[in-house]
């Protein structure tokens, strides 16, 4: 009888090992299917599209999609405009949120826990784009809302509240002897930062990094706005759509999934690459006991 529970016992584990990979396997091609079709797409013709949308696999791959995109739609000029756009919101936000989150954590003043949960309470307060046509109005008033460059400071000056959620957890993670050494050694309260703490946040600042990366790259509504006076210095995902309107390319949809493409590859390589960092960021501030 003993025997038979023990059977029964692992037949169960393994039925339920089965059920919980299948489902994750069905979860990930419902997931990743619309980014296969987009890139199969990407190098198909344009009458092939039109004619049989359900197709996936291509018969011929039109390489040439992309050269159309990158020369005809200035997909060049877009890229270069996302990587910049990107590059300055990611570093900001790293410095910001870092310096902000060890703020909240090392720091002794008063009110620090109600301004931390006031802070963290428009997390959960969503605006959409209400608060467009005011920053608009904020920017135009500074003389920064024809270009980029507004963006980029709004958004790093912005604060992002999970980003400084996640900081100052896993900042809280590290052990408080490490500040009391360094005082000793005569450290003041940010050479701590600068010399100690920041070192030590590598897993934070990949994790904040391909997070920002990800909205900076995305990111739609605003660099229309503040870019609609100047298509030159539109992003890739702001040139992606706009091609709906240009009379040259309005039904292409080869060259726009092409565009599409460009714009998913690089999201998908970074967070290859960090994809470790990642998720120890994430986890770190989590599991302190």
């Amino acid at each position: 009888m003993a025997s038979h529970q023990v059977i029964r016992r692992k037949l169960a584990r393994r039925l339920s090992t089965v059920s919980i990979y299948i489902f994750l396997g069905c979860a990930v091609i419902v997931a990743l299917f619309p980014v296969f079709y987009a890139l199969m797409a990407s190098f198909r013709s344009n009458m092939d599209i039109l004619a049989n949308p359900n197709a996936i696999i291509p018969k011929h791959f039109a390489l040439e999609n992309y050269v159309k995109a990158w020369q005809t739609a200035n997909f060049s000029r877009y890229t270069i405009n996302s990587v910049h756009l990107a590059f300055f919101i990611v570093l900001g936000t790293i410095i910001t949120c870092t310096v902000s989150g060890y703020v909240f954590d090392r720091g002794r003043f008063p009110g620090k826990e109600l301004i931390f949960a006031l802070v963290l309470s428009s997390m959960f307060v969503s605006m959409g784009s209400l608060t467009l046509y005011p920053i608009v109005m904020i920017a135009k008033f500074f003389g920064i809302n024809r270009s980029l460059w507004g963006v980029i400071i709004i958004r790093v000056f912005a604060l992002d509240v999970t980003s400084l959620f996640i900081a100052r957890g896993f900042i809280n993670t590290i052990p408080r002897e490490i500040d009391e050494a360094a005082r000793i050694d005569g450290c003041n309260f940010f050479q701590i930062f600068l010399r100690i703490i920041f070192p030590l946040c590598k897993p934070l600042i990949a994790t904040i990094g391909i997070m920002q990366f990800r909205a900076a790259w995305n990111d739609y509504m605003m660099p229309l706005v503040f870019t609609m006076a100047n298509k030159s210095r539109m992003p890739l995902v702001v040139g992606v759509v706009n091609l709906k309107s240009n009379g040259e390319t309005a039904s292409n949809w080869n060259l726009m999934l092409a565009g599409t493409a460009i714009a998913i590859v690089p999201m998908i390589l970074v967070f290859i690459i960090f994809n470790r960092y990642f998720i120890s960021g994430l986890t770190s501030g989590s599991v302190k006991g």
